[in-house]
């Protein structure tokens, strides 16, 4: 799955077009060091596919090698983060 990156001057987002659809999950960038994931949103077509899973994997990803951690405001994202301990490294 193509994930793209979305940065703007206080946040951004992730995006990811499946089956003619796009899914996303966005961030506000509250340090150099710090970001709040605030939603995921993934079209009901889309839903039980794994594109909320990549999009969350997508941002620790993105997390560990910008060196932040991530404030999970999102109820999805703090979910998926529960169910992946390894994750702590960057999940606030």
């Amino acid at each position: 799955m193509d994930i793209r990156s979305e940065e703007g001057v206080s946040g951004g987002r992730y995006a990811a077009e499946v089956e003619g659809h796009e899914a996303e999950m966005t961030y506000s960038r509250t340090s150099p060091k710090l970001v709040i994931i605030d939603h995921t949103g993934v079209p009901d077509s889309l839903r039980g596919k794994g594109v909320g899973q990549a999009l969350a994997l997508h941002a620790v990803e993105a997390a560990r090698s910008g060196g932040w951690k991530i404030i999970p405001l999102c109820p999805f994202f703090k979910a998926q983060a529960q169910r992946h301990p390894e994750w702590k490294d960057v999940v606030n």
